[in-house]
Order: structure tokens, then C-alpha cells, then sequence
């Protein structure tokens, strides 16, 4: 009979590193917004079993996590890379500037950082290492995953009534039919990363 019992992820990479702050973005794929960012140092004693990839998870379970992790998490923070400096530095950067900005936040200086994915740029003189697939594998970047996606949906949500028309509290920006039709037929928002392809048949903007 197969356990119907999830499986726990281990809190960090490796504990002998001492404190380990996991890192994780969202809204990379984005046609509008800002990314963010999270990092996240959890204690040795943390273990959820409902702790997973923030995109395995319903929007009501990953705001009850939230509420969890900040709780008790030892640290945490947010950052944030705007649209504008996307179309600047180009997606992947900003990327890594946003998880940066969000080491920057903490107010424990860790001693490791855990990033998910497979590239990085180094941050001061903290040894990082980067996991495919991260989010599904280590219990920090998992509650990483899960701030930065709830931030960055909250940001959206928030600014879809001055743009009803991108029905942005529903789609956070991402490419969906409905979000290119408006996008047609309104042009692009302030909050457009004018270098992404915002129409199937368009060639960037830049």
C-alpha cells in the first residue's frame, strides 16, 4: 500500500556550511511587471511536509506557507527588479540582481547561499551553489519561491485597477491569449518590458 506521507525537504544544502539562504525569482517569463526575489534562511529545526515548488501549490496553500515561514524563518527578504531596469539589463541579470537586492535585505548575514537554477553571479564573498530544480529539492529555496511568487502576484493584483484591461489580477502579467489580445488592442502599459515579444506576430519593441 503506497503512504499517502510527503516526503520532508531538508532545510538546507549542506548544515556544516552554517547558515544557508535560499534564493529563488518570479515572474521571469513575464510580459509585464517587475521580477522578484526572495531569500530565505530557515532554522535546522524547520520541517514541512506541505513545503514544495511554489508552482506545485494552489494560491491558498502557498499564502498559508507564507505566513509560516515568516513566522520562523531566522531571516527574510524581498527584491525587486522593475520592468524598466529589465528592458536595461536584460531578463536574466535582473534576475540575479532582484535575489541579490534580496540578500541585501536580510538581517542575518548568511554564510552560504542555495539558488535555484543553474546561474548565479557571485554575491560579496559568500560561497553559492545552484540547484536545478531547486525549489522541489531544498526546504529554503522552496519558501523562496513561495514569497517571491505571493509578492510579486500581490504587486500585480494591485496595480490591475489602473489597468483593468490586462486583466492583470488574473493572469500577474504572465502571456496568456487574453493578456496579448489586450495588449493589441491598448498597446503596451508602462509596466511592459517593451524588449519582450508582447505579440505573437510583433517583433520586439526595441
Amino acid at each position: 500500500m503506497r503512504s499517502s506521507t510527503k516526503p520532508v525537504l531538508p532545510y538546507c544544502s549542506d548544515p556544516s556550511l552554517g547558515l544557508e539562504a535560499g534564493c529563488d525569482e518570479a515572474g521571469r517569463g513575464c510580459l509585464a511587471g517587475p521580477v522578484y526575489a526572495a531569500a530565505v534562511i530557515l532554522p535546522a529545526d524547520f520541517a514541512h511536509p506541505g513545503l514544495t515548488d511554489s508552482k506545485k501549490l494552489s494560491e491558498r496553500r502557498r499564502y498559508e506557507l507564507r505566513d509560516i515561514i515568516q513566522a520562523q524563518a531566522v531571516a527574510w527578504a524581498i527584491g525587486v527588479v522593475t520592468a524598466e531596469e529589465i528592458d536595461r539589463i536584460n531578463i536574466l541579470r535582473a534576475s540575479i540582481l532582484a535575489m541579490h537586492r534580496a540578500l541585501d535585505g536580510l538581517k542575518v548575514r548568511p554564510q552560504a547561499i542555495a539558488v535555484d537554477g543553474n546561474r548565479f553571479l557571485p554575491y560579496r564573498d559568500i560561497p553559492a551553489q545552484t540547484f536545478v530544480k531547486g525549489d522541489g529539492r531544498l526546504a529554503n529555496i522552496a519558501a523562496a519561491s513561495i514569497l517571491a511568487k505571493t509578492y510579486r502576484d500581490d504587486f500585480m493584483t494591485g496595480i490591475a485597477a489602473q489597468y483593468p484591461a490586462y486583466s492583470w489580477d488574473v493572469n500577474k502579467g504572465y502571456p496568456t491569449a487574453a493578456h496579448r489580445a489586450a495588449i493589441a488592442a491598448e498597446g503596451p502599459s508602462p509596466y511592459h518590458r517593451l524588449t519582450f515579444r508582447l505579440l505573437d506576430q510583433q517583433p520586439t519593441l526595441f
